[in-house]
């Protein structure tokens, strides 16, 4: 009988979490049995999603919810081979038997690094992809407005909508990404929200009106852009992160939703399975041509997950944060 480690929840936060919220716990693991498969993890994925989920749909005392991309090294399973590559979404778990439900073989292309996988090519880029392009129905040259734009989804909706012709205004809470946004993703204005009056910057830096508001904060970020919306505009809602710990900040402006005839609407990434081909096939060819750009924040080690989750909300992650667990 071997052994695997889970993070587990060990009390709900009060705001954004901290260390002691979470437990690392070694559970005894067997082999693979008829019909199943073990399977080592190599990546887990953050996600600010998972926030939110730990005030009431996380159970207590089990593997943190959330996925990641794992390698067959057992397997009494027909449809895999050890050495098979899989995404998962079975949770925070360094080895893990798996009846095949809840994994998808993965052939990564051998010119892309791995962890593109987890972000501009996984459920982070097809979010922003069906956001972006269904749910927001962009079309080109529009004025485009992205909040934190230098996250995960946000970095790779402003270069879609850039691909896509577009005048396209960003936000971000630091000089040096706002740097990295302006100077290497090419975008048109960048707003650094934590030094410079944001409703302000944004008019100016939105003499055409917005028309396509890709949404992640909620909150101010919301209450400056809706004076700005033209006519028809949408603002397609991926999160609300200004949310999640348990301050929101007051909209004042839902009016102009009446007035301007705005459609706001949520999404999740399942919503755009079918767009999934041809998500793959671009998103592959804008990476490897160089137009869609990304960052990565990678912790070494199983044990930092909750490090690497209280990060995100402490701004100390640069793009896609990760947790490397071998390799």
């Amino acid at each position: 009988m071997s052994h695997s480690r889970q993070i587990h929840l060990a009390r709900r936060p009060r705001g954004i979490p901290v260390r002691e919220d979470f437990a690392v716990v070694e559970v005894p693991l067997g082999d693979a049995a008829e019909g199943e498969v073990l399977v080592q993890g190599l990546v887990m994925s953050v996600d600010p999603y998972m926030r939110p989920r730990l005030d009431a749909d996380q159970a207590l005392e089990t593997p943190l919810i959330g996925g990641g991309i794992g390698r067959i090294v057992q397997s009494r399973h027909r449809a895999y081979a050890v050495g098979d590559l899989v995404r998962h979404g079975s949770g925070f778990q360094e080895r893990f038997c798996s009846d095949g439900r809840g994994l998808t073989k993965l052939s990564p292309d051998p010119e892309l690094p791995l962890t593109v996988y987890m972000h501009a090519l996984g459920g982070t880029g097809l979010t922003a992809y069906g956001g972006l392009l269904e749910t927001g129905a962009l079309k080109e040259g529009e004025q485009v407005f992205v909040s934190t734009a230098a996250g995960a989804v946000g970095s790779v909706a402003a270069q879609i909508a850039k691909i896509k012709q577009c005048y396209v205004v960003g936000s971000t809470g630091s000089d040096e990404k706002a740097a990295w946004l302006r100077d290497e993703v090419g975008l048109d204005a960048v707003i650094n929200y934590k030094a410079e009056p944001l409703a302000e910057s944004l008019a100016a830096a939105t003499p055409r009106g917005i028309d396509v508001y890709f949404e992640n904060v909620g909150g101010a970020h919301l209450d400056a852009a809706l004076p700005r919306m033209n006519v028809r505009g949408r603002v397609p809602v991926c999160g609300t992160i200004s949310s999640y710990n348990g301050s929101p900040q007051a909209v004042y402006g839902i009016f102009n939703l009446i007035y301007k005839r705005v459609r706001m609407e949520g999404f999740v990434a399942t919503d755009f399975a079918p767009l999934n081909g041809a998500f793959m096939r671009d998103m592959t060819g804008w990476l490897k041509d160089g137009r869609v750009k990304y960052q990565e924040t990678v912790l070494e080690g199983f044990e930092r997950a909750p490090e690497g989750l209280i990060g995100l909300f402490e701004g100390r992650n640069t793009g896609k944060m990760l947790i490397r667990v071998a390799d």
